[in-house]
């Protein structure tokens, strides 16, 4: 008799769980990362493991990298010391403006919509992306890839 009230209890529980399905929480993909003057000339990877970007400080103003291979969709390591990212998983290497030089990774990183709000933020978009596709023009140069200055 326990054997069978077992089962049964067990078998509604599983029931009810159906009922609550499990959801998964993604991170936002429009945030706010800070003024512009927050960042240095470089490579700033504070945003790495929540956001999985970079944000990059050059001659040309500010971008972000979405810091996912266009291998196999690793993530890369940003090695300082080699002045580069290294994807840990086969081998790829990028400068740091995200154009790969080396491995199997068939096209640079992309890159995502920045702009400035009207307080003065750098708001990033991670669903508007530009891309250099291979043999094709590039979408690095287009408004909101960059903020120049």
């Amino acid at each position: 008799m326990a054997a069978v009230l077992g089962t049964l209890s067990v078998n509604f529980l599983m029931f009810l769980r159906f009922f609550y399905p499990r959801a998964l929480f993604e991170p936002k993909v429009k945030f706010r990362i800070g003024y512009p003057s927050d960042f240095g000339f470089g490579v700033d990877t504070k945003f790495q493991n929540q956001y999985r970007i970079w944000v990059v400080r050059n001659t040309e103003g500010i971008f972000v990298i979405s810091a996912i291979c266009t291998h196999l969709g690793c993530t890369p390591d940003w090695k300082p010391s080699e002045n580069k990212f290294k994807c840990p998983c086969h081998g790829s290497g990028y400068d740091p403006e995200g154009v790969n030089f080396e491995g199997p990774a068939p096209r640079p990183m992309d890159r995502a919509h920045v702009e400035l709000d009207p307080e003065g933020q750098i708001v990033v978009d991670l669903s508007h992306v530009y891309r250099w596709p291979k043999g094709e023009p590039s979408q690095f140069n287009e408004p909101g890839a960059i903020i120049r200055g």
